[in-house]
């Protein structure tokens, strides 16, 4: 099998495992994918227009039968497919506001009023196509997840040959070669070689890790310097990247919806009014000696009856005044996935913030210079370390340069360099008339190099650093050493997020981050925030938040892949917008776009008063339908009225909906 049919397989695989929507399946054509995406939501606006042109060629003569055409057009696209759907809803012995609503379209067709019918569907199937288009995003992040991971890799044989096999036939035990710059596939132990690895998909911290002979490395890690030869040791269906899908998958299995009350209340509400037509309209020309046809018949009565009690209010003007609220948002720089969220905001009483890349900026800062022996020259250290880190791409490297060129200062002249996985960086530097050996790395990798008194000076400050939570490297000019402390910098407007946080309601603030827990006090206690919780795993941040969403509502706010889980789980997740993970983007419910966090005050605010909005609402469509029902029944209201009233209930809720767009 080639390559290319190799990988095919698995694109295959993954689609029919994942679940996903059928306009990305991989056996469409690109041209018949771009058509199928949103297919609903564009029938449902094409019958709009249609029943528009079909009302106002009423108007004008001799065009009555090309009117009546658009209109079967209205009923065609909007209506076919809401009777297919509520044929099948019936045979299950389901019945539900969906089979109202197609009952009460097309039964208007038999009293005269097909205009009315068609404007029921319209409405109908905009509202529901416009809510399968925000929540097709749900298995995205499962899709991300699995482009993480390579889908093939390079198999070592026993000759030291190599050929490309897909992840999900290699098995424990086997031999793999990842090049430098290649992502993980598999997890494994490595063999031979010595490298660093960027595991922020796991720690969410954007540091690399040495690995070396015996080391565990997990999969999706980004190799970056040297090559490693690994030994599997885990199957692709049980690596860490799987295990992380699986969360994900459990998480949003789990997530609440507010919505399954309506749905259960609206299936026993539409049996309900389906059996009072049919009892209605059998039952009163025998109780009141009314005819069955006619317009002060018992059918026209009951018909009336159906649709003034379809609640289409009920159904439109909700998701109305979600997506006004939306749109509110959207113009703040906010992301909303659905409505609903906005209720699920509105019953949480928690927030939880990653700290990388979001109450930090994710980027290291150069805090300071120290040398460990008496006296030493700054500007020097900083040109050696410059000429050898301009040559590394780790955060380290790019906040050292950073500063470096920032301060004017040109790197030295090297007369060698060498770069050592999973040490650091070694050179000669021409210092005066010499060449004196340099080299930067890690603590760890330079304390073999000195003295032991400048060693445990060394370790010393290595505890406190990690204490203040700062990373520490260690430039060694010849037998002299120089030590560089970074750290990561909070956002500079973070504190007065807070703030604003703790004025706008009782909220209980904390973080959680798989960074050290002295460098998680200092930052908590830094911004007055409740408690903390460090060094967490994904699955330690997926059981914390879960426990509290369950008791009491939390709002996640995080970035990295390892809040994946999280963000999934959470009641509420909150991902930053512009240097978050795609998969954390997908796996949440709120996308602060331009990474605005000071903007979650107002979306707080936002919330309740959308909450307001949909009680009115509901109150004004409940009562609308109790005074339009009765009255029809005892034939005071006739059939024209009571479209109106439904059709006005409809109007007047959708316009208090239209509020929130302020």
């Amino acid at each position: 099998m080639t390559t290319a049919a190799k990988k095919s397989t698995v694109v295959f695989d993954e689609f029919f495992e994942m679940g996903l929507e059928d306009h990305v399946s991989p056996f469409l054509t690109p041209q018949s994918r771009k058509w199928g995406v949103n297919i609903m939501l564009r029938s449902s606006i094409l019958s709009a227009i249609l029943l528009a042109a079909a009302f106002f060629l009423r108007f004008i003569p001799n065009l009555e039968p090309l009117s009546n055409f658009c209109l079967m057009g209205v009923y065609f696209f909007a209506g076919v497919p809401a009777l297919i759907e509520s044929i099948e809803d019936i045979f299950k012995l389901e019945l539900n506001i969906d089979v109202l609503m197609t009952l009460a379209a097309f039964a208007s067709v038999l009293i005269g009023s097909p205009m009315e019918g068609g404007m029921l569907l319209v409405l109908f199937a905009l509202s529901g196509s416009m809510e399968d288009a925000v929540t097709e995003k749900a298995k995205g992040a499962i899709s991300s997840l699995y482009k993480l991971s390579p889908s093939t890799a390079a198999v070592v044989e026993e000759d030291g040959a190599l050929h490309d096999l897909s992840i999900k036939d290699i098995a424990p035990g086997t031999k793999i070669l990842i090049k430098a710059g290649e992502v993980v596939p598999l997890d494994g132990e490595v063999v031979e070689g010595a490298s660093s690895v960027n595991l922020v998909h796991l720690t969410g911290e954007n540091m690399p890790v040495a690995k070396a002979l015996g080391d565990q490395v997990p999969a999706g890690g980004k190799n970056l310097e040297g090559s490693l030869t690994l030994r599997v040791t885990r199957p692709s269906s049980e690596s860490t990247v799987a295990r992380i899908i699986k969360l994900v998958t459990i998480a949003q299995d789990a997530k609440p919806r507010i919505q399954r009350w309506f749905d259960s209340v609206s299936e026993k509400y539409a049996a309900v009014v389906i059996f009072l037509t049919a009892f209605f309209a059998i039952s009163f020309p025998f109780l009141f000696n009314l005819p069955f046809l006619g317009e002060e018949g018992s059918l026209y009565r009951s018909i009336a009856f159906l649709i003034a009690a379809s609640p289409c209010a009920l159904i439109i003007a909700t998701p109305i005044a979600y997506l006004s609220a939306i749109s509110a948002c959207a113009r703040k720089g906010i992301l909303l996935k659905g409505g609903v969220i906005l209720d699920a905001i509105e019953k949480c009483t928690i927030i939880a913030f990653d700290k990388t890349g979001t109450l930090t900026t994710g980027e290291l800062k150069l805090a300071g210079i120290e040398s460990l022996q008496d006296a030493g020259d700054e500007n020097l250290a900083l040109s050696i370390a410059y000429a050898l880190e301009r040559n590394a791409v780790h955060p380290i490297a790019r906040a050292l340069t950073d500063y470096a060129a920032g301060m004017g200062i040109k790197p030295a002249k090297l007369s060698s360099f060498k770069s050592i996985p999973g040490y650091g960086l070694k050179g000669e530097c021409e210092v005066g008339s010499q060449k004196v050996p340099v080299a930067i790395g890690s603590p760890e990798h330079i304390i073999p190099d000195i003295s032991q008194e400048k060693a445990r000076l060394l370790e010393t400050l290595a505890k406190e650093a990690k204490k203040n939570g700062q990373v520490l490297a260690v430039l060694l000019i010849g037998s002299d050493a120089v030590l560089f402390r970074f750290e990561d910098i909070l956002r500079a407007d973070m504190a007065e997020t807070i703030h604003s946080l703790k004025k706008t309601g009782d909220w209980r603030l904390m973080i959680l981050t798989g960074d050290h827990r002295e460098n998680a006090q200092k930052i908590a206690e830094g911004l007055k925030l409740d408690e903390y919780y460090a060094e967490l795993k994904p699955e330690d941040k997926l059981r914390i938040v879960s426990d509290l969403s369950v008791k009491e509502g939390l709002i996640m706010v995080g970035d990295g892949i390892n809040d994946a889980p999280a963000l999934a789980r959470a009641s509420v997740g909150i991902s930053m917008g512009k240097g978050a993970s795609t998969t954390a983007i997908e796996a949440a419910d709120v996308v602060l776009l331009n990474d605005n966090l000071n903007k979650l005050s107002w979306l707080m605010a936002k919330a309740r008063q959308t909450k307001s909005i949909v009680t009115q609402n509901l109150v004004l469509a409940a009562a609308v339908i109790l005074l339009a029902t009765t009255p029809a029944l005892l034939g005071y209201v006739p059939l024209w009225l009571a479209v109106v009233l439904h059709e006005g209930g409809t109007i007047l809720v959708g316009l208090n909906a239209l509020r929130l767009l302020k």
